[in-house]
């Protein structure tokens, strides 16, 4: 299991990335499939899945594991407050990762998630931060990591 980010990679060093972790199967995690800024339309919901196709790169979207808006508001006022912007966070906030926990990953069902993951290969939860510990996916792949004995990679641009 593999989790990327997409701040910071381009579209094709981000495909590149995927194909060196052997990475079948994209699994996006965000609620808005889309990304502000046009050096990142590449990630955009409908171009992403393009590229993927052409890369053989299975894609699901999980929209169920998306934070919700209120979460995510709850993490931007913290941001805020440390006076940090989301493309330069570097951890969650506390009550963003207890509220996360409870209200969304607590109540998820992952076992189409676990049953789905590729023998022999790799999927990865995809978001936008560059950093895992500055994204709900690290809180995912730690659950999924307990709950079905994978070893997580972190991919992040060379």
């Amino acid at each position: 299991m593999a989790t990327i980010g997409v701040y910071g990679f381009d579209g094709e060093s981000f495909l590149q990335r995927l194909r060196q972790a052997d990475v079948r199967l994209l699994l996006d995690v965000r609620q808005r499939r889309g990304v502000r800024g046009p050096e990142y339309a590449w990630a955009n919901s409908r171009r992403l899945q393009a590229a993927l196709a052409h890369a053989r790169i299975a894609y699901e979207h999980h929209r169920e594991l998306a934070p919700t808006t209120e979460l995510r508001q709850l993490q931007y006022a913290e941001d805020d407050r440390q006076g940090v912007g989301k493309r330069s966070r570097r951890e969650l906030a506390a009550e963003y990762t207890r509220r996360y926990t409870i209200e969304i990953l607590d109540r998820a069902d992952l076992t189409p998630i676990g049953s789905a993951l590729p023998s022999g290969a790799t999927a990865a939860l995809l978001c936008v931060e560059r950093d895992p510990e500055a994204c709900h996916r690290s809180l995912i792949a730690q659950r999924l990591a307990e709950q079905y004995h994978v070893t997580i990679e972190h991919l992040r641009p060379l």
